[in-house]
């Protein structure tokens, strides 16, 4: 059986008496691209920082591509990508030269460092500023520098921390492209905090609360959950529960007040049937104005919020 490009098993980070990580197991396969979700001090830097051997872990085990992070870490290295959230670039170098030494110190022959070189520029949309000393650039290009440095050596795995991170929305969406275009090519692991734009690339997301992994599930999977109707009807609200109580898949009625005697309802089902006709025909039954009438499916957003604040 193919080892997972990432495997994490009952992993725990304590700082003192504080624990950043506590009890996470996971694995990712070759080739997937997967979000990683949480709020600031959640753990997802530190989970981060020990698969890229830069914490050591208190409890616990992970490996990439099939390495050790604790007992391999040189071979770890030599696998992987990193982009920071904070990327340490020295500001008296040149794009191009920068770039050069890390190819140079990871190892990539010289007969494919300018071809190599090339690409990762091209990839990192920087090959416009690569005469540019790169204490002169903008948070956004630095960032793409850093990016660009993560692919010198061409690594199967790749994790990347706040890579939109001081990006403009264009250049967000580029960079979105760039990681995009590496699924297949690479294992992708990356963070962010703008949950839309994890929901336009990735499959999969993992979300962590606390130190603790909280969900791990693909983007079908959250869509399949039970959905919601809602619906504003212009009705008494005593007797607008009762009806809507009654019908089939229907396990929770609540209301929300609205002006002008129009009530808004959201009704909780058990399953994922389709209920609109039915309620709109009922409606029309008792003579109750309908105002709108939705079925509202969960989206990451929403599975994101309960993670975070424990809703139920």
């Amino acid at each position: 059986m193919t080892a997972p490009a990432i495997l994490v098993e009952h992993l725990c980070k304590n700082f003192g008496t504080v624990v950043a990580v506590a009890d996470v197991s996971f694995r990712i396969e070759s080739g997937e691209l997967v979000g990683f979700l949480g709020l600031n001090g959640a753990g997802k830097s530190t989970t981060m920082k020990i698969l890229t051997t830069y914490l050591p872990a208190s409890s616990g085990r992970a490996t990439v591509a099939g390495f050790d992070v604790m007992h391999d870490s040189l071979d770890v290295r030599k696998k992987l990508g990193y982009l920071p959230e904070s990327v340490p670039l020295p500001p008296e170098m040149r794009v191009e030269e920068y770039l050069r030494m890390r190819a140079q110190l990871k190892q990539v022959t010289g007969t494919d460092r300018q071809s190599r070189l090339d690409y990762c520029l091209d990839r990192s949309r920087t090959m416009g500023v690569r005469k540019r000393i790169i204490g002169t650039l903008s948070k956004g290009y630095r960032q793409r520098v850093g990016l660009a440095d993560a692919l010198i050596s061409d690594p199967p795995v790749l994790i990347l921390d706040e890579p939109l991170s001081g990006l403009d929305p264009v250049q967000q969406e580029e960079t979105l492209k760039t990681i995009t275009e590496l699924r297949g090519q690479h294992t992708v692991l990356f963070s962010s905090h703008q949950l839309s734009d994890v929901e336009k690339i990735c499959d999969r997301v993992l979300m962590i609360h606390r130190g603790q992994l909280q969900f791990d599930g693909t983007l079908s999977q959250i869509a399949k959950r039970t959905p919601s109707v809602i619906l504003e009807v212009k009705a008494n609200v005593d007797d607008a529960k009762k009806l809507f109580s009654t019908v089939e898949g229907v396990v929770d009625v609540q209301s929300a007040s609205q002006s002008d005697g129009w009530q808004c309802f959201t009704l909780k089902m058990t399953d994922q049937r389709d209920v609109r006709e039915s309620l709109a025909r009922r409606c029309a039954e008792k003579g109750w104005g309908l105002r709108s009438l939705e079925l509202r499916r969960e989206k990451l957003e929403d599975t994101f919020l309960k993670v975070a604040y424990q809703r139920s």
